[in-house]
Formats: C-alpha cells, structure tokens, sequence
C-alpha cells in the first residue's frame, strides 16, 4: 500500500491512497483525512486504505485522478516523533578518518541517534530554504520508517513489528554549523533544519523480498544539478537495522505511533583498485565526498550546496521504477 499526504492549505493536508505504479491517487476521505489518524487506530483503518490501493490499482476507483508529487507534503507534515540514526558506520568511519580520529568501539554495538526537529517538515518538491550559503549546505539520502506503538524495552525483533511504512528522507545539514554546536556537548539543533520526505510512504510489503531483517536491499540514488553522485546498496552495510535503531528509542521509553526513524546517511565502503581506495558506489552527501577527497589529497575540493543547486533522491525496484517517488528540491535563499 502507498500513502500520500496532499497540500489543502491545512498544516497536516489531506490522506489520499496511491497506485503501485504512483500514476493515480484517490482521496482517502471516507476512510481517514489525515494519516496520523490512520496510524493511530492502524488494525481497524488499514484494511480499508488497502481495500481502496486494490481498488485503485484495479482501475476501478470511481473518484481517482493522476498523481502529482508536486501536490504533497511529507507523508507526515509533522509527526510525534523525527529520531534520526547512524546506523552506516562506514559513514562515521570517513568522517573520522579524515580528521584522523578513531571511532570508538561502542559506535559498532551501540547505535547513535540524535533528537530533529518534528514540527516542520517540508515536501518532497518543496524549496530548501536556507539563510545563507555560509552555513555550508548538505543533503543527506536516507531511508526512514514509521512506527505505531512500540512498548518500552522492546527488542530489535519486537521492535520490527512496530514498522508500519517506509519513505526516504533528505536529511538537510548545515555543516559549518556542526562542529561548534556538538562542542557545546547538546548535540545537533540549528545545523538541522526542516527535513524532507519522499512524495509517497509505503508499507513494507510493497518491498517484496527487497525487505529483509528490518534493511532495504536496494539502491538509493542521488543526484546533484542533474548528476548522479551516489548508487549507494542500503541493505548490505546497515550496520544496525531498523529494530535495533527503535529498540535504542525504547530502552527507556514507550514510542508512540507516527514516530520516524531514520537511518542515517546510506554509505558504501570502498575497494581498492591497483593499490589504491575508490568509492565506486558514489555518496549520499556532501561531507562523505569531501571525506573522501581529504584521505585521498589530502584535503577537500568540493563545495557545499549553494543557491539554485538542485538534489533529487530516488528509489527504484528491481523492475526500474520508482517506488516512493522521487524527492527533487532545490536550495533558495530566505526570502
């Protein structure tokens, strides 16, 4: 089943089922406007959404009409809950390289997550709006999941149960603003803007056997000003799947439905090709590639984003179509 949140000038907007092939959608109205309120009561409202995604895909819907990505907000404008995770260690270990700093041992067994900003979300096509270039803007291409309920001290395999849908993520960075926040010790807050999400969530069924062990054996791809900069496999080098990354939420705490969690940066190691790495698969952010660039010369040479830069984030099945749509935003200045 696929889910999409259409704008109609509210701050959640309004449910509408979505066709497999993302051609047609139709409004969920009769079933539940808003999607935090299917999450909420799932057991009953579910099954009737999927009665319609059948319907819909039947070509029998009565009322249905074409999809356009450009209408949606986030599939959740703002939720309860935005929990974002490193679970790519690979990711981490780049960063740390680069400024010759070890990882510690227990970043492999324990995940490390930060606490975004839920409130605002941004759509899929929706514009980055950002003060200044000097922030040293980033995206960020990752996989996120939402939740119903998930009890305190749930494990991993507890955990994956909780997972109702599925959606991509730009997770937006402000770079030059990192390293003096984290030096206060709090962590991440104004170098973490509005995140965006992809135009549809998807349950995890739509996966088929592309979902496996609470990871997404796909390709996510990124590209930047209309290149392709990142093929990145989201499956194999998941350092820590998606139960793990709730189950880390629920030691101390209940998470309730419409909580998202993210996955972190998807990132690939390298090979070595006659004595020397190569990052074959791309990146899925900016950071990565100048990581990359400083182990290999010894000091970065691409920029961060600047303004009128466009980023388009997709997924695609084994038969070459999209599955969540495709995030496709472009970085503007604050009016």
């Amino acid at each position: 089943m696929k889910l999409a949140t259409y704008k109609d000038g509210s701050r959640d907007g309004q449910l509408v089922v979505v066709s497999r092939d993302l051609s047609t959608a139709h409004y969920a109205t009769g079933i539940a406007h808003k999607l935090q309120q299917a999450l909420d009561d799932w057991n009953f409202i579910s099954p009737q959404l999927h009665d319609l995604y059948v319907t819909l895909n039947q070509g029998k819907a009565r009322h249905a009409f074409p999809f356009d990505p450009a209408m949606c907000m986030a599939p959740l404008p703002r939720a309860y809950q935005w929990a974002d995770g490193s679970a790519y260690i690979n990711h981490v270990e780049l960063v740390r390289a680069a400024r010759s700093s070890e990882v510690p041992q227990s970043f492999y067994a324990d995940p490390l997550m930060y606490q975004g900003g839920s409130d605002d979300f941004i759509g899929p096509t929706d514009d980055v709006m950002v003060p200044s270039e000097d922030f040293g803007i980033d995206f960020e291409a990752e996989i996120a999941v939402v939740t119903g309920d998930v009890p305190m001290s749930a494990t991993p395999e507890q955990a994956l149960d909780g997972i109702r849908l599925l959606m991509l993520a730009n997770d937006v960075s402000l770079r030059n603003l990192i390293p003096a926040e984290l030096a206060k010790g709090f962590g991440f807050f104004q170098s973490k803007p509005a995140t965006a999400f992809s135009p549809v969530a998807i349950t995890p069924d739509e996966l088929g056997d592309a979902w496996q062990g609470g990871r997404v054996h796909l390709t996510l791809q990124s590209t930047w000003n209309g290149r392709k900069v990142g093929m990145c496999e989201a499956g194999p080098e998941m350092t820590f799947h998606f139960g793990q990354l709730i189950a880390h939420i629920c030691k101390t705490r209940n998470v309730r439905a419409g909580s998202i969690v993210g996955s972190g940066t998807v990132s690939n190691k390298s090979v070595e090709v006659d004595g020397r790495k190569e990052w074959p698969k791309g990146y899925s952010c900016i950071a990565e590639k100048r990581a990359i660039e400083t182990i290999l010369d010894g000091q970065p040479s691409t920029a961060f984003m600047k303004f009128g830069d466009t980023i388009r984030i997709e997924m695609k099945g084994k038969d070459g179509q999209s599955i969540f749509g495709a995030i496709d935003q472009k970085i503007a200045p604050l009016a």
